[in-house]
């Protein structure tokens, strides 16, 4: 697949409210669960797409992808065992934007994916999500104790180039533990 061109500004607003395809298949190794689609992401289509988004780099820098994939090879993943889902599915400019209620029946939807296709470990991608969304207010980054659909989770910080606390070298780190948790076979 080709390189998809970059959207107009008009193209970025009129996302607002637009939904991605789940890259997903039974069974993953890795379910990589990111909070909502942002804008840009919607209106070019494809996952974690915005420029300056640490996903792609984090994957391969943890072992996931011998290299660093492109947004437009998302599909690519399912062949690393790997795929990727929202905690909630519409984009919005920031998921700040996104209500508590909201992010409690992504959750609920979520668990109901999961229980569906079986991935070993759902890993999702922003520790303050995860807590609102599960009603887990103490969670921590790293495996957790409770499951969700049966499989293991782990938590991970927001790849977004907006989280400033996180360099790529903790990415790595962070990515590759859960690669070995899971290469490993062991759950949370």
């Amino acid at each position: 697949m080709e390189k998809p061109r970059r959207p107009t500004p008009e193209e970025i607003r009129a996302a607002d409210g637009k939904t991605l395809p789940d890259v997903i298949a039974p069974e993953l190794d890795v379910l990589f669960c990111g909070i909502n689609p942002g804008l840009y992401t919607a209106a070019v289509g494809h996952h974690f797409a915005r420029p300056g988004n640490r996903f792609w780099k984090a994957l391969h820098a943890g072992g996931f992808t011998p290299r660093v994939l492109n947004p437009w090879e998302e599909q690519e993943l399912l062949r690393y065992g790997c795929g990727i889902t929202n905690v909630v599915a519409r984009a919005t400019t920031a998921a700040a934007e996104l209500t508590p209620a909201e992010l409690a029946e992504g959750g609920r939807l979520l668990e109901a994916r999961v229980a569906r296709y079986a991935p070993r470990w759902l890993a999702v991608l922003g520790l303050g999500a995860y807590r609102t969304a599960f009603a887990r207010p103490k969670a921590a980054m790293g495996p957790q104790e409770e499951t969700v659909g049966g499989a293991g989770v782990w938590i991970l910080p927001n790849p977004s180039g907006l989280n400033a606390n996180y360099r790529p070298d903790d990415f790595a780190r962070l990515f590759r533990e859960l690669k070995d948790a899971a290469g490993s076979g062991r759950r949370g």
